[in-house]
């Protein structure tokens, strides 16, 4: 029978197992364990389903079907038509706008992922942030039709929910943002990158700088989207201010359709 003294040592923080107080893990000192966490519970799971091969798709959270941007785009106009003034009605339209010409990826990303699955089978397993937009887009089309379609999202100030296309315990949930990269890349056998912000040009230029410093083996990387790429993305200047080989400055290769994607993937590894 235990003591009155011995139930409350039992009850102190310091007498909770390791691996089951939370209030520990979350100590700054216990960073790097946290941090081993997020590499092992992914790869746990991915090896479990035998994922080793992964396409990995990016784009802009913010690009939606050209039904639903066309909707907001009517919305912000009707909205601005009553307070003309309003700067940040002015900006909604300016932002609507903007989206409403990108909404057509969400199809081509949609039917890129398709194509994997047609064509590749379960060599290939389609990777995405997770979160909606361009990413659901890609995810929906691998889940669409019957491939593996995985999820990485991440905690962020405004809270991002994951898409519904993502296969069951193939959806992720990061902290770090170097972890999540580590999983984007390491099983990468292509790159494509519809458009998108900041995220997205974050991802690109990371697999460019990984690959051109021989920390990752040459893949594809292809850029949807012609007319965004060329407007935002400068490579071939690079190139000319010497900051870049010639050689480098043909890294990407830039394409308008889903079908133009995949063919330079399968091209790469001999698929037919």
């Amino acid at each position: 029978m235990t003591t009155k003294e011995q139930q409350a040592i039992e009850h102190e923080d310091s007498y909770i197992k390791a691996y089951e107080d939370i209030a520990l893990l979350k100590k700054d000192i216990m960073r790097p364990v946290r941090m081993e966490l997020e590499v092992m519970k992914p790869e746990i799971y991915l090896r479990h389903f035998n994922v080793t091969d992964t396409v990995v798709c990016f784009g802009s959270a913010r690009v939606r079907e050209e039904k639903d941007a066309a909707a907001k785009l009517k919305a912000a106009k009707e909205a601005l038509a009553k307070d003309p003034s309003d700067k940040n009605l002015q900006n909604r339209v300016y932002e609507a706008e903007g989206l409403a010409k990108l909404s057509k990826y969400y199809d081509e990303a949609r039917k890129f992922a398709k194509i994997v699955v047609q064509h590749a089978g379960d060599r290939f397993a389609v990777v995405t942030g997770g979160g909606p937009g361009l990413m659901e887009a890609a995810n929906r089309g691998a889940f669409e039709n019957g491939g593996r379609s995985i999820g990485m999202n991440i905690t962020l100030p405004h809270e991002q929910h994951p898409n519904p296309y993502i296969t069951k315990n193939l959806a992720f949930l990061f902290h770090y943002f170097a972890i999540r990269k580590l999983h984007l890349v390491m099983r990468a056998k292509a790159f494509v990158v519809f458009p998108g912000g900041f995220g997205t040009f974050d991802e690109l230029f990371e697999i460019l700088t990984l690959v051109k410093t021989g920390k990752k083996q040459e893949i594809p990387i292809v850029l949807v989207g012609k007319e965004f790429w060329n407007t935002v993305v400068n490579i071939p200047g690079l190139a000319s201010y010497g900051v870049i080989s010639p050689e480098e400055a043909e890294s990407c290769a830039t394409v308008e359709t889903a079908e133009e994607a995949w063919d330079i993937i399968a091209k790469f590894y001999k698929i037919k």
